[in-house]
């Protein structure tokens, strides 16, 4: 069951569902098995898909086709680690396809929330935590707002300046009062300061999205003694 808080996100959407159902598969991400999404099998023919729906919808392109390293490794751990969110208030920032957020969900989250500013991808958000029947809120950008969170996962967040920019402020003021992670890829706006690396793992790739076969993804606590 999925719940969109009033005011906040953009709601169910039959058109945005249809389009998600007839260019995506039910898949899993290699690394983590448990969970079901609606993930594109190939980039080239979303890619061109969400192009066309574009210029009547004004989507972005479809981050949330894909399950990225950053989630995956949050997922991973979170599932092998429950006790790190069960009864934690969870925020799944620039959730993409939600994978992190429904690991939340799944390994006992008070609540967890994803946040993308796509409507696209909150709906795919819906779907995916429908099929893994799990409850996440979807809310809208949060940038700005006051904390209500105990824990923020940031998975593959500094890949553009612009984005790193104008989030890492509103991080940082986040990290006085809850936890905040990054999963981080390898991304060339990953800031050089103010992080304390706790963890890391390798995720399978696809030279489709990325440069090569696998990726080092390394966990950092925002604030925390970097």
């Amino acid at each position: 069951m999925t719940l969109t808080r009033p005011g906040e996100g953009w709601g169910d959407d039959p058109d945005r569902d249809a389009f998600i159902q007839a260019n995506t598969v039910l898949a899993t991400a290699p690394h983590v098995p448990e969970i079901r999404l609606h993930l594109a099998t190939e980039i080239a023919p979303i890619w061109q898909a969400t192009e066309a729906w574009l210029a009547g919808h004004n989507a972005e392109p479809p981050f949330w086709a894909f399950a990225w390293p950053g989630g995956q490794a949050f997922a991973r751990h979170i599932l092998d680690n429950p006790a790190l969110v069960a009864g934690k208030r969870v925020l799944d920032f620039a959730a993409g396809c939600g994978i992190a957020a429904i690991a939340c969900a799944m390994a006992g989250a008070l609540s967890a929330d994803a946040s993308e500013i796509d409507a696209l991808a909150l709906s795919a958000i819906g779907l995916n935590a429908a099929v893994n029947g799990t409850r996440i809120g979807r809310l809208r950008d949060v940038v700005g707002a006051a904390c209500r969170w105990d824990l923020i996962l940031c998975g593959d967040v500094c890949y553009e300046a612009p984005m790193t920019g104008r989030i890492l402020p509103w991080l940082t003021v986040m990290a006085r009062t809850a936890e905040v992670w990054i999963a981080d890829p390898g991304r060339a706006y990953l800031p050089s300061t103010g992080l304390n690396r706790f963890a890391s793992y390798t995720i399978q790739t696809t030279l489709e999205l990325e440069d090569r076969t696998s990726r080092e993804v390394v966990f950092y606590r925002l604030g925390a003694g970097g």
